[in-house]
């Protein structure tokens, strides 16, 4: 059985992705969930599970193979599941669902960084500085493209719930919990996400949790 090592559900964007491909790909998986940043962080780093990784979360293992960084584990969990779970089938769909993925996975520093992941709070909106504002402007554009050329009758970018939407996803969350503006058609897509069973399990589980890492228990720069 697969077992996936995920740092906290109120915080950790990579670990979300990580879980939701696992969800994705309807293979039975063991979740450990490990808090993050805590006394014993370091310490738990260091354990077997996690050393193969570098102490990174999510850490997927299959038998004897370990898979970290969520693209990795999105693409082996692809490949395990018939190469027809993440990924439009369609070329040109196809083409373009990657490029946006590796953006994603490569880019928008500044929002990360100014807007860390919390799906417990909702924070008074306030106006995204420059660099902010330009990288949404960058994520709302494909998502316009993708959902215009591909995205058919279905809320989702590429028609069918993939690879994509799993990596957005935590831009979704950032958008709620920071009030950062979304223009009308952007916002029925976020809907969709936040709205997705999925997410709606992984946000009622993090707000069960007890750990508490202040530094984003507040707007990012404050």
């Amino acid at each position: 059985m697969l077992k996936l090592i995920i740092g906290n559900k109120a915080y950790s964007s990579w670990s979300l992705r990580g879980w939701l491909a696992c969800k994705q790909s309807g293979l039975p998986f063991e979740e450990v969930v490990v808090p993050m940043f805590d006394a014993d962080w370091q310490a738990r780093r260091a354990a077997a599970d996690l050393a193969p990784s570098g102490g990174k979360v999510p850490t997927l293992w299959h038998d004897d193979a370990v898979v970290w960084d969520s693209l990795a584990i999105i693409d082996y969990l692809d490949s395990q599941t018939g190469g027809t779970r993440f990924w439009p089938a369609d070329l040109a769909a196809r083409g373009l669902a990657r490029s946006m993925t590796a953006e994603m996975h490569a880019g928008y520093t500044a929002l990360r960084s100014r807007h860390g992941m919390n799906v417990r709070q909702i924070f008074t909106p306030e106006a995204p500085d420059e660099e902010v504002a330009a990288e949404l402007s960058r994520i709302f554009e494909l998502w316009a493209q993708a959902r215009a050329r591909f995205g058919g009758e279905e809320p989702w970018l590429f028609g069918a719930f993939g690879a994509v939407d799993i990596m957005f996803a935590p831009v979704c969350t950032r958008l709620v919990t920071y009030g950062l503006p979304v223009p009308r058609f952007a916002q029925a897509y976020v809907d969709a996400v936040i709205g997705h069973r999925w997410m709606q399990d992984w946000i009622a589980a993090a707000q069960e949790e007890e750990w508490v890492i202040d530094k984003y228990e507040r707007p990012m720069g404050t």
